[in-house]
């Protein structure tokens, strides 16, 4: 019997499906439910072709099921959370992968996210381990990251930290792949509109920017404006962020690693490599691979990272934070290399 259990509300996108697969395999969690309005009644397995030992059901949302868990992940769209988080923490501690608690100025969240933050009174951790660990670990309300930001900030975060470069000028350019948009449909993630080109969207305003801003401001105990422009890409899955700055003095790749290397020590989801990393080494994994390069001729600091987007990006950052939450291994369940070819 497990020790632990838990529930996912809105299992039927991408986030879902990733949280079932990675809780299958956690030898201390038990999934009890997994509410879908779409899908309720249907079979799991029917929906997850990975998991076709599952006897579970998609269940309707509205029941009062979710109280009998331990922790709950709400993976529902962005501004549709807030309305359901504020019922579940009554009883169960939260993960929710969903923007609505991440942002600290709520004012900042209503002019990016277009609506009214309904529930602004309720405190969250952001939920990078990396950065936010101890917080976590006491929090009953953990706000998963956004998958560039995640990929962006932990690259970011040691030079930011110790003022290694300017401040002014960050510029972080970041391929994802089509996962990254949901499990609905569009003409602009359509796979014959993908296939075969690269596009640039939202190339000045990503919403994800307001989170970069916001952590990296933490880190450096001062106002931080990243320049980030995002790119859709031919993959289903996984993010490389190449991130361009200045450091303020002349510095070495020996210099860089130590530095990097001294910041993540202990972080067992770090990996900083002697090569620039891609998306073969992560894809499937919780790992992030981070590598750097200088240019001789400028001075520039290339600092490239790479994340699977489902699994780092969001649901493999959940399950980590859950572990915190209820003082497990933090790799338990995550403890698997990356998919190759």
């Amino acid at each position: 019997m497990s020790e632990y259990s838990a529930s996912i509300v809105g299992g039927s996108g991408y986030t879902g499906a990733e949280l079932m697969r990675l809780l299958s395999g956690h030898s201390a969690v038990e999934v009890l439910h997994v509410t879908s309005r779409k899908l309720r009644g249907t079979r799991v397995s029917e929906r997850l072709p990975n998991l076709p030992e599952s006897d579970m059901v998609f269940e309707d949302p509205e029941s009062d099921i979710l109280s009998e868990s331990d922790i709950v992940f709400v993976c529902a769209p962005h501004t549709a959370a807030m309305g359901i988080v504020p019922d579940v923490i009554r009883s169960s501690r939260v993960v929710d992968l969903s923007a609505d608690y991440r942002i600290r100025d709520r004012k900042v969240y209503e002019e990016v996210y277009g609506v009214k933050h309904t529930s602004p009174e309720l405190e969250s951790v952001y939920g990078l381990p990396e950065l936010h660990r101890d917080d976590i670990s006491s929090a009953r309300l953990i706000a998963n990251p956004g998958c560039y930001p995640t990929g962006a900030i932990l690259a970011l975060a040691p030079v930011i930290k110790e003022h290694m470069v300017r401040e002014e000028g960050l510029v972080i350019d970041a391929k994802s792949g089509s996962s990254g948009a949901g499990i609905k449909p569009t003409l602009e993630t359509h796979h014959p509109e993908v296939h075969g080109s690269i596009r640039p969207y939202r190339v000045s305003d990503h919403r994800h920017i307001v989170e970069m801003d916001q952590e990296l401001s933490i880190l450096a105990g001062n106002d931080i404006r990243v320049n980030f422009t995002p790119h859709l890409v031919p993959i289903s899955r996984g993010i490389v962020s190449t991130c361009h700055v200045f450091p303020k003095n002349r510095v070495s790749v020996d210099d860089v690693e130590e530095l990097y290397l001294g910041f993540y020590r202990g972080c067992r989801f770090i990996r900083i490599r002697d090569r620039i990393p891609d998306l073969r080494g992560v894809v499937g994994s919780n790992f992030c691979d981070i590598g750097f390069e200088v240019d001789p001729r400028t001075g520039r600091l290339i600092i490239v990272s790479a994340i699977d987007n489902l699994t780092k990006g969001a649901s493999g950052q959940a399950v980590q934070n859950m572990n915190i939450m209820l003082d497990l291994p933090e790799s338990q369940g995550l403890d698997v290399l990356g998919l190759y070819p």
